[in-house]
Order: structure tokens, then sequence, then C-alpha cells
């Protein structure tokens, strides 16, 4: 069985495979982050929906499968409306390939020597700001509940978004890529209990993003003036600018790679996180 399939095996078959594959993995990138996750799910339940009333010779809700799916090119187009305007936009603007294989490794270092920029000069001034790196996992549901920019990443456009009286420098701001994804963004809080009550509610929402998500947060306290790495849950404060470089580099796998891991650790300070415990 196995020997005759292989032979009738050609070079086209082999084509149209990959071809496939690329398709499905473009659609699965585009969906990714999104609530379209969700309707595909349910058409992949319609679809099951359909083959099984056939095998079980369920002929009223066969026919009323069917006839849903007379119509299926429609409802596709109404129900993914917004990731496929999205898709063409990318195309035309010639990002769809980049948004597959990802920016490259010198376009991250200019985004996070542009962002430490910005928190620096921020944190200089007492302002406080909250920017959120996303890595792996998808934070395009938390991004919808803010104000969508799609811009590049500049230390001029992430300062005044937090200047006092912006209308965004409440929320954070997420960068996706080498672009400012969204401002004005609200993520969810820390539900650990033992926290202590020093840290304030920008903390506590890059704590929250970090033990959801793999995202990686940058807090600038406008009461202090300290800039924080956030990561898994946890928080550490750099003391000085350049281990804190040394430390986003190596969160966002940008690092080079000759770099010092003993004098990185000596550099970092963790926060305390837990309550102190009754004497």
């Amino acid at each position: 069985m196995i020997p005759d399939i292989l032979g009738a095996f050609r070079w086209r078959d082999a084509v149209d495979i990959v071809v496939v594959a690329a398709v499905i993995y473009w659609v699965l990138v585009l969906v990714k982050g999104t609530r379209a996750v969700q309707m595909l799910v349910g058409v992949g339940l319609l679809l099951g929906a359909t083959v099984l009333s056939r095998r079980l010779e369920l002929h009223s809700t066969g026919w009323i499968l069917e006839n849903l799916w007379s119509f299926w090119v429609v409802a596709l187009i109404v129900l993914f409306q917004p990731e496929l305007r999205r898709a063409l936009a990318q195309v035309g603007e010639g990002r769809l390939l980049r948004g597959v294989l990802g920016t490259t490794r010198a376009e991250r270092t200019h985004v996070l020597d542009d962002v430490l920029r910005a928190a620096e000069s921020l944190a200089s001034r007492r302002i406080g700001a909250l920017i959120v790196f996303e890595r792996t996992t998808g934070l395009r549901s938390y991004a919808e509940l803010g104000v969508p920019l799609d811009a590049l990443v500049s230390p001029e456009l992430i300062g005044s978004i937090f200047l006092p009286y912006s209308p965004l420098h409440d929320g954070a701001v997420f960068i996706q890529g080498n672009r400012v994804a969204a401002a004005g963004c609200f993520l969810p809080l820390s539900r650990n209990v033992q926290l202590g009550r020093a840290l304030g509610t920008r903390h506590r929402a890059a704590l929250g993003i970090s033990e959801e998500t793999d995202a990686i947060a940058v807090v600038v306290s406008e009461e202090t003036g300290r800039v924080s790495v956030v990561a898994e849950g946890q928080i550490e404060t750099p003391l000085d600018g350049e281990t804190r470089r040394q430390r986003l580099a190596q969160l966002l796998g940008v690092a080079e790679p000759g770099a010092q891991t003993g004098t990185l650790r000596r550099g970092l300070r963790r926060r305390a996180l837990l309550r102190p415990e009754p004497k």
C-alpha cells in the first residue's frame, strides 16, 4: 500500500502540499491572538456536525447544515471581515512577509534602544509609563481595548503618549515587532494576594500581563523615577542603564553572544514583592 502511494507521488504533489501548508500557517498567524480563533472553532464544529449527520443518516439535520454551507463564502466574509481587511492591507504595504518571518535582530535591537531612551527620559522627569513587548503569546485581545496606532517606534512618540495631559497616558503601550500597535490599553492586574502594598497600579498591571502571557514589560515609576523590568511574574530593577539594556536584550533574544551573565546578575536587584512576615 505505502510503496504504491510513494510510487504515484509526483513533484507537483509536493508543491501542492507546501502551498496548502503555507496558506494554513498564514491563516493561523493572521488570526493568532484575536477573537477569530473562537469563530474558526465554531466553523470547525459545524463542519464536523455536517460529516457526522451524513454518517448517522440524520436527514433533517443534514438538510439544514447543507443549506447553511450553500452560502458559506458570504458567511465567512462577514465573520472574518476585520481579519481579511487587515490581511489585504498587509499585502498592499508589503508587511505580510515580515509578519510571518518576524522582525530581524537589528530591527528589534533598534526598537529596544528607542524604548529605553524614552523610558529614561520619562524617568528623569518622574512621569509614569508602562510599555509592553509582545513575544510569542498574542496580545491582540488586550490591544483591542486600547487605541490602535500601528506606528513606527520612536522615543518622541512614546514620550508624547505618557505626558500627564495626554488622553492615553494612563494605559499601556503595546510593542509588536518594530511598531507601536496600540496605546491606552488596560491590562489585567496581578491576582497575587501576597504582593506588598507599596506596588502601584502600573506595577500590578505589568505583573498581571507577565503572569498570563510571556510578554515583557518596562515600568517607569512616577513616585521614585525607577525603571523596572517585569517578566514571568517578577520585577527586576537594574542598577544602571547598561544592565537594564543587557537584561532586556536577553529577554527579547537580541543579546550579544558574549554577554557576561555574571555581571548582569550582579547588576540586577529583585524587588520585594511579598508582604513582610509578622514578627
